[in-house]
């Protein structure tokens, strides 16, 4: 067949191609490869046509051409790694059948991988890659035209061979071409490489007939291309169950962030890119592209890979762990100094438009959230706690990781949120240093000097009522695991004390009415910063309640709290809110240490001030939420054994014991305790015609009467019952739970104290319930130990009431 190829059909070619093989494997030539070149050209050329009168692209793949391209490369490769520069052009037009081929065809795309034409691809780039440093390099690779477009059309064709198909798919992620095409990609285009005015993109040997400039505008061109498509397919192998990367990766993620950092990024454009021009554009797209799958990538990792975590804690420490690239400090560096590049803002025709620029602004913004994510990841990996905090570097106290997440908070405080806008590094550092405060130890090290974080923490410009939700989120997250410590380390609270962090919570307005659901962890933490605080504290407890000099009482710590608990629907804020009010009352109703060092006005003073305190939570809202707080926690006895002895001992203030006493007997809340099912509260009733069916709520009839509501009095004696046969069905039900015999024995002794201080119908009525109860735990048993301490305080109980 001397048919000029231009005038072939697509069978007549591939059958072409064919003989063509034969002639090679029995008497190669170079007109025999001249000829394979233009076949395949004239084939990939005709491939290009889809949806034509003839499906060529079916035709073809079901004959020989799948192999035969297969064979075709191993022999243009002729035992090579990668094609020399004869060849290169031809293994060009074997690829570009390939990619043309298996374009949205999934049968295609199965018989070239039967074929193993995706193995000897991936064979091939890695050829190219086995000459690569093992590091990243600033300057891009040298390579001529005809071998840059024998990589991108490799890349394209495993691109369009994988896009949506499994089988492809599963094989490249075996072969690891991910890693492959990193490496090949950051080498042949470094990112920002052309700001550093490289000495030349082509080999020194290579030359051509176009100018200097033509070529090296192509050669640019072809490398964003390249590195464009290689991030395409390693977005089509992404697979959030199985990680593409090890930490082998971590050095060329880095190098996007090293990029959009100084002194790089401030370094005037060489002189041939001086103007602006389509091309710089190009680049500057290219660049900020490849920010993008950096920061992604590395969230991800960090997210999801254990060894990616560790790897980047131990680089900080130790240099050598990633060739020398310090990974870490380059994404600190990347948050801290990092910036748009000033090139997006020249005004020119073939610049960027005032919209791009807005919007890759603001694309920036989430790259930089990215990376701190990353950055939070890692110092919350418990095993890197010893890593980044450490305490061997005198200059450095807790480690220069540590060190510089101080700083930033100090850099913040020191100008005023007025004058720094960089709240994101304090997000970033307040939850970085919360995750690495895991014991005493670490948060001593934190609140001494120099850093006396407790200090900055308390600052206006962290916590006021105009700060970012984010930022608050940061900074008492962090105020949560440092009071943690105080409950065991005394110079921990006196620390925390001192700098007035009750008072800032409190001023802050992080209690008021919020909705959303960062507003509920947020204000979480801040009950549990002051509820350790207040443990054990009488005056971290004057703090919380009393109001400060000039305040109205309305905006004390106390009436906050109370607002928050009952106006929130979240159980976790309602219960660990109520256990503030159960610290304060222990820590108020206990005996004052400070009494012997005061002179007798200091003690008078004092003791008023305790009084005035004492009141304060003498008040139906404390009480309210105590006893919400027995009804709530059913399954949990510690808490309703907190919310007993706070009541109890509430009840032993001259106006607290009516005040308990009504409440135990006040119904409580339907969202406590929800009516029985016949009742008119549950007796809406779904109809549906079929089960996909939206259900008709239908109204109870107006003569359903509801059951009572349960009151706290009738949680109290079922424990005391502790789930006895006895019982209704519907307490056993409500209240399945072993109570221990501590629980009941207090609450034994809290209706005593109830019976000794209070009067009236109400507690004939408490007396006349627990009284067949009582006599019942007091009777004489076999049983020993707690079975008679609990007799003996029902006894007790019994006795105090005659």
């Amino acid at each position: 067949m001397n048919i000029a190829p231009i005038t072939l059909t697509c069978t007549q070619s591939a059958s072409k191609l064919s003989s063509l093989l034969s002639e090679l494997s029995s008497n190669p030539s170079e007109e025999s490869w001249c000829s394979v070149e233009l076949v395949c050209r004239h084939i990939a050329n005709l491939l290009r046509v889809r949806n034509g009168p003839e499906d060529n692209h079916t035709t073809l793949g079901a004959s020989t051409l799948p192999q035969d391209l297969t064979s075709l490369l191993s022999k243009a490769l002729d035992g090579s790694s990668l094609p020399n520069d004869t060849r290169a052009t031809i293994v060009l037009e074997i690829l570009r059948v390939s990619a043309n081929l298996c374009v949205e065809h999934d049968q295609n795309r199965g018989q070239l991988l039967e074929a193993g034409f995706p193995q000897a691809t991936v064979s091939l780039l890695e050829g190219y890659a086995e000459h690569l440093p093992t590091q990243p390099q600033a300057n891009p690779l040298p390579l001529s035209i005809s071998h840059l477009q024998v990589i991108k059309t490799a890349i394209g064709f495993l691109l369009n061979s994988s896009l949506g198909y499994e089988p492809v798919k599963f094989r490249l992620t075996s072969l690891e071409v991910a890693m492959t095409l990193v490496r090949l990609s950051s080498a042949i285009y470094p990112v920002g490489s052309w700001m550093r005015d490289p000495t030349s993109l082509f080999p020194l040997k290579s030359s051509g007939l176009d100018s200097i400039s033509e070529r090296d505008a192509e050669s640019w061109t072809l490398r964003i291309g390249l590195s464009n498509w290689t991030w395409r397919l390693i977005t089509e192998l992404r697979d959030d169950a199985h990680p593409l990367f090890d930490t082998d990766v971590l050095p060329f993620l880095i190098q996007p962030l090293i990029a959009f950092t100084p002194p790089l990024l401030t370094a005037p454009p060489p002189p041939n890119f001086a103007r602006p021009s389509q091309l710089r554009t190009s680049l500057l797209h290219a660049d900020f592209d490849l920010l993008s799958e950096a920061c992604s990538h590395l969230e991800s990792l960090a997210l999801d890979v254990e060894d990616i975590r560790l790897s980047l804690a131990r680089g900080f420490v130790f240099p050598a762990e990633h060739q020398n690239v310090p990974c870490l400090s380059a994404i600190l560096n990347f948050i801290e100094q990092g910036s748009y590049a000033p090139l997006w803002y020249v005004q020119h025709e073939t610049s960027l438009d005032d919209g791009e620029v807005r919007s890759q602004e603001k694309a920036f913004d989430d790259y930089k959230a990215a990376v701190i994510k990353a950055v939070v990841e890692v110092s919350g990996e418990e095993k890197n706690t010893d890593v980044l905090c450490d305490d061997s570097e005198e200059l450095y106290r807790g480690g220069k990781f540590v060190c510089r997440m101080v700083n930033w908070i100090r850099a913040f405080v020191g100008t005023g949120s007025y004058g720094n806008l960089r709240d994101d590094m304090v997000i970033c550092a307040t939850l970085a240093l919360g995750n690495l405060t895991r014991r005493e130890f670490h948060a001593t090290l934190l609140l001494s000097p120099p850093h006396n974080i407790a200090k900055l923490l308390s600052s206006e410009s962290l916590l006021s009522p105009t700060t970012d939700l984010k930022l608050k989120h940061g900074v008492i997250g962090l105020l949560k695991h440092l009071s943690q410590s105080s409950v065991q380390s005394a110079f921990n609270r006196t620390a925390l004390s001192s700098a007035g962090i009750i008072e800032r919570i409190v001023a802050s307005g992080v209690w008021d009415d919020r909705s959303d659901v960062m507003a509920d962890i947020v204000q979480v933490n801040a009950i549990g910063v002051v509820k350790h605080l207040c443990n054990n504290s009488i005056d971290n407890s004057f703090a919380l309640i009393l109001p400060s000099d000039g305040a109205p009482a309305a905006a004390t710590g106390l009436s906050q709290l109370l607002s928050l608990i009952k106006r929130s629907d979240t159980v976790a804020i309602k219960s660990e809110g109520t256990r503030v009010i159960v610290n304060l009352i222990k820590s108020l109703w206990s005996s004052d240490p400070t009494i012997e060092q005061l002179n007798a006005e200091e003690n008078q003073t004092r003791q008023q001030k305790r009084e005035r305190a004492m009141q304060a939570l003498v008040t139906t809202p404390s009480v309210d939420a105590l006893a919400a707080l027995v009804g709530r926690s059913a399954k949990y006895p510690i808490l309703i054994n907190e919310a007993v002895v706070a009541l109890s001992l509430l009840s032993t203030h001259r106006d607290g014991a009516q005040l308990v006493l009504r409440t135990l007997m006040a119904p409580l809340p339907d969202e406590i305790t929800p009516a029985a099912p016949d009742s008119a509260a549950m007796s809406t009733i779904a109809l549906t015609s079929s089960d996909t069916d939206s259900p008709i709520i239908v109204s109870p009839p107006a003569r359903s009467r509801a059951t009572p509501q349960r009151r706290t009095l009738d949680h109290l004696l079922n424990i005391l019952r502790n789930g006895s046969s006895n019982d209704a069905p519907s307490l056993r039900q409500l209240e399945s739970v072993s109570y221990p015999v501590e629980l009941r024995v207090n609450i034994c002794a809290f209706l005593g104290q109830l019976g000794k201080r209070a009067a009236g119908e109400e507690l004939e009525t408490v007396k006349e319930n627990a009284r067949p109860i009582l006599e019942d735990l007091s009777k004489p048993n076999s049983n020993t130990g707690k079975e008679n301490m609990l007799a003996t305080a029902a006894k007790k109980t019994l006795d105090l009431w005659t």
